[in-house]
């Protein structure tokens, strides 16, 4: 538990540092146009909700699967793999680039339910 507390903090530490000086938010080799994009496409309730889940133990929401499928999949990506490449991550990011196809592919069939025919 004290791990996801800590993947938490650091990723809404990112999310601000990015609003607030974007130059310290992104790493050189970090697409910074498709992570200032990415960045405010959620909300962070969702974005910790869905972090819960690839790095814990967490359960997405359905509102967050809706949101998440509106971020789009190269954003998800994008940024679960920008997570999962910290020093204290790296060690296990084939499991949770595996958790992140998870929960995509879950929200993805989610959200096609909930729509409109």
């Amino acid at each position: 538990m004290a791990k996801l507390n800590i993947i938490m903090v650091s990723f809404v530490v990112l999310v601000v540092a990015n609003s607030c000086i974007p130059s310290l938010a992104v790493e050189e080799n970090e697409p910074k146009r498709l992570w200032d994009q990415c960045v405010v496409k959620i909300s962070p309730k969702c974005a910790l909700n869905i972090i819960s889940q690839i790095f814990g133990n967490g359960v997405v929401s359905i509102p967050c699967c809706q949101e998440l499928v509106q971020e789009g999949k190269e954003c998800h990506d994008t940024l679960v793999k920008y997570i999962a490449d910290r020093p204290s991550l790296i060690g296990n990011e084939s499991k949770y680039l595996q958790k992140r196809d998870e929960v995509w592919t879950h929200c993805v069939s989610v959200s096609k339910a909930l729509s409109p025919a």
